[in-house]
């Protein structure tokens, strides 16, 4: 009796099935046909109808917005650290080359511009400038202020891209071999703190062996970075002024400033360097000038990687979940696919494939919103910041293709292994049991 109520309700079951259904399985063993793709879309189209569709839904809004999340964390701090590291390197280059010395000081001692070893070093590969530049420390006084600066001087090899793109009122001055100019550039932070503005005149006062000499210089130009450390320093004007102060000759310089092509080869170039010039030069990258901000800089990675272990986290245990809300729905179908004949791995597949739509899906809305809130703040800065707290006023986006790829990549692979183990439930299934399942 008992084998009869089975033999009833695999009859009943089998009627379950459409004739379009069964006319493809009887071409199971067709190579043409990819019987586990046409079972997974027909159990998709299906699912619109089952109670399985809202848990669906929300398998594919947590992986877009895992995937959303990740984006704009990665988005957000490459921007962040190419901020901050360009606005370092525009005050003091890639590498630095200058006295050897055991102590670091603001003026250093001067060095020869040794135009062989100029050539020397132009000839590295991925060495894209070199600028002579030289630095006194001064005071800034005016009728009710005196703040303590550093006067850079640069020549007329001066690179000015970063400061042109920082300025905000004026303009940068020329620098000629032959002339010495008055004019200056100033943060916006010391015009606040000093009240001073735009073609004021600036009075500065240096130490110069055992006097006191001061010089008039004239404001053309306002720059403002968002780098509190060195926007209440620095102030540019005319090496010719500290040459002049310090007593050099026309071919003494503080020191030699050099930008590369590419900040991850600057390890490697500052070495090169160093070994081209003399026992009594020194070499320095950026990153052993400043260590404590790319230490920082490098702290952050940490806070990223966090981020991106739990969305992945986050969107494979979502799946895991989908996964099996699908095959429990579909508990009579598994059994009455192996009666038929059809093998574990063959319905293995089937709901791998249905997962694998859903995952696909969701990493495609995920990509649409990361794109597209990364395009709308970079172009429109919708987030701002306190630029007195994060260096910027805005939220930095910078999109890098290769991170993308991993990204979008290793989503779908963790996520797509994490269901290999669910999907392991369906050997356990058998025919007899999953037809009587109601």
């Amino acid at each position: 009796m008992r084998d009869l109520n089975v033999v009833r309700l695999s009859a009943c079951s089998l009627v379950r099935l459409s004739a379009t259904n069964l006319l493809h399985l009887s071409l199971v063993n067709q190579p043409q046909l990819n019987i586990e793709l046409f079972l997974a879309n027909r159990m998709v189209v299906r699912t619109r109808a089952n109670f399985s569709r809202p848990i669906v839904l929300i398998a594919i809004i947590s992986i877009a917005l895992g995937l959303s999340v990740m984006f704009l964390s990665i988005a957000i701090l490459n921007g962040f650290q190419r901020e901050i590291r360009d606005k370092v390197i525009g005050f003091g280059g890639h590498i630095q080359v200058t006295s050897f010395e055991e102590n670091q000081s603001f003026e250093p001692k001067p060095i020869r511009r040794d135009p062989v070893v100029m050539q020397t070093m132009s000839n590295i590969k991925g060495i894209s400038h070199i600028q002579v530049f030289a630095s006194k420390a001064g005071i800034i006084k005016t009728n009710d202020q005196i703040q303590g600066v550093l006067l850079k001087g640069v020549g007329s090899d001066f690179d000015w891209t970063f400061f042109d793109s920082k300025m905000k009122e004026g303009k940068h001055f020329t620098v000629s071999d032959t002339s010495r100019t008055d004019e200056v550039i100033i943060s916006r932070k010391l015009c606040n703190l000093l009240n001073l503005n735009l073609n004021d005149d600036l009075r500065m006062y240096f130490i110069a062996g055992n006097h006191v000499l001061g010089r008039k210089f004239t404001i053309v130009g306002i720059y403002e970075t968002g780098l509190e450390e060195f926007d209440n320093v620095y102030v540019l004007g005319d090496i010719h002024h500290i040459r002049r102060l310090n007593g050099w000759e026309q071919e003494d310089i503080g020191g030699l400033e050099i930008l590369i092509n590419d900040f991850d080869d600057m390890d490697r170039l500052g070495k090169e360097v160093y070994q081209s010039i003399g026992f009594n030069l020194d070499a320095s990258t950026i990153k052993q000038l400043y260590p404590q901000i790319f230490d920082w800089l490098s702290l952050q990675d940490i806070n990223v990687l966090i981020i991106l272990v739990l969305m992945v986290l986050v969107a494979g245990i979502t799946m895991i979940s989908t996964l099996l809300i699908l095959i429990l729905e579909r508990t009579n179908t598994i059994g009455i696919l192996k009666a038929l004949g059809m093998n574990n791995r063959s319905v293995r597949k089937v709901f791998l494939y249905q997962a694998a739509g859903i995952i696909g899906l969701g990493v495609l809305l995920g990509n649409l919103a990361g794109f597209g809130l990364s395009y709308l703040q970079k172009h429109f800065g919708l987030v701002t910041l306190p630029q007195e707290s994060y260096y910027m006023a805005v939220v930095p986006i910078y999109l890098d293709g290769w991170y993308i790829l991993f990204l979008n990549l290793g989503t779908i692979m963790v996520c797509y292994l994490i269901l290999i183990i669910p999907s392991m439930i369906i050997t356990r299934i058998t025919p007899i049991r999953a037809i009587r399942f109601n």
